[in-house]
């Protein structure tokens, strides 16, 4: 099963971010990805950040099973 991430420089903001967040499951990351925009990015955890979030996932398969 490919691992999946979610990379800021697909998303460009005021502080030109370059953090990528790699899991092993979408639960993880989203956990991982919601605490780095609310405390990186100043947004506020809620239903549509999370949904956001969860829409710009992709599957790293470089490093696949």
């Amino acid at each position: 099963m490919p691992r999946k991430f979610i990379d800021c420089r697909e998303h460009p903001s005021v502080s030109n971010c370059t953090v990528s967040i790699f899991a092993n499951n979408d639960e993880e990351l989203l956990e991982a990805a919601v605490q780095h925009a609310v405390s990186v990015h100043g947004h506020k955890d809620s239903p549509e950040l999370r949904e956001l979030l969860r829409t710009a996932f992709k599957e790293d398969r470089r490093h696949s099973s």
